[in-house]
């Protein structure tokens, strides 16, 4: 086994980082989160070179030439394209430090729960590739629990579903510890996915994964959404109007997913938490969480309570940061 790092937190050079298949979030120690970037990078095929991250590589997805590749590099919450994930963590870590010359910092960065011990090497040497001095790993529902001000070290049950970009991430949390967990690679880009499916079947017509994203965020609007894409039977432009029942249809299928997996962590549940979750209440973090009728779906499914967190989209990165500012009280909690 090898030895741990020594990681004393001591100054403001520690940073916390949410590194989702959809944003990447960095967490600043004395600052807050500093950063809230799209988990795309632009390279040029040609050369391997990294020529933008974030937004401005976003921006590119579907409107490169040729010789530019934008890619999102991580899928299901790991890693799938290393060299990517380098640059991209390289130019997070190199804006949150401001520039600052000197010794590079010290590093938490949050992980599925159900990762292998290769996923979570693989992320270990890539963030030390970037520039990490040392690193450290969190698992996901453990740092969106800390974030959403959950009782983590009470010894009563706290449910946390947190529905991320690639992954959707149960744990039942007692003592500091997850007593029961489970992980489902399904979460926000399975639905875009699925969104995208549907117009294609019905309507014969592509979208990206921008208009899906935006179809999918408009559910609630009761209103029809109007559709733009590409008639894939004769080529040309083609605008439809999606209603709101449709849109429900469409994504019926990773909902259902996600219900299944949160029912699944209860198999595992030790009675005298069930009656702790059932007086509780699940709480649900992550962009997924925000999808309009999934809290009352899950009341409806589970017979649970149901509360969506605060600050639902920022509960990893706000976890991940209390971790630095209180790393004594809360080391036990680190995955490596």
């Amino acid at each position: 086994m090898a030895k741990r790092t020594p990681f004393t937190a001591v100054n403001g050079r520690d940073i916390g980082i949410d590194l989702g298949t959809a944003n990447t979030l960095v967490y600043a120690r004395g600052r807050g989160v500093v950063l809230d970037e799209p988990s795309v990078v632009a390279i040029d095929s040609r050369t391997g070179k990294v020529l933008a991250v974030g937004a401005a590589a976003r921006q590119a997805v579907g409107r490169t030439p040729g010789s530019i590749r934008a890619t999102r590099p991580l899928k299901g919450g790991v890693i799938t394209d290393f060299e990517a994930t380098e640059g991209m963590l390289r130019h997070f870590i190199r804006a949150a430090s401001g520039g600052r010359r000197g010794r590079s910092p010290r590093v938490v960065v949050c992980v599925p729960s159900g990762v292998t011990g290769v996923e979570r090497r693989a992320v270990l040497q890539t963030a030390s590739r970037a520039g990490a001095r040392s690193v450290r790993l969190i698992e996901e529902p453990m740092a969106a629990a800390i974030g959403a001000g959950l009782p983590v070290h009470e010894a009563r049950g706290s449910m946390v579903v947190d529905i991320g970009g690639g992954s959707t991430e149960i744990a039942i949390i007692s003592l500091g510890g997850m007593v029961a967990s489970h992980s489902a690679r399904v979460a926000g880009d399975a639905l875009d996915a699925a969104i995208a499916t549907y117009v294609e079947r019905q309507f014969a017509i592509a979208v990206g994964e921008r208009t899906a994203e935006e179809i999918k965020m408009s559910l609630g609007s009761e209103q029809p959404v109007p559709v733009r894409g590409r008639d894939k039977n004769t080529g040309m432009p083609k605008v439809v109007e999606l209603t709101p029942d449709e849109i429900r249809e469409a994504v019926e299928p990773p909902v259902r997913s996600i219900v299944a997996a949160v029912q699944a962590a209860f198999d595992d549940c030790p009675p005298e938490l069930y009656g702790d979750v059932m007086e509780r209440g699940i709480v649900l973090t992550g962009g997924g969480a925000l999808l309009h009728g999934l809290d009352e779906r899950l009341v409806k499914e589970t017979g649970m309570p149901v509360v969506v967190a605060d600050e639902p989209l920022g509960c990893v990165a706000l976890g991940t940061g209390r971790c630095l500012e209180e790393f004594d009280k809360l080391d036990s909690i680190f995955a490596a």
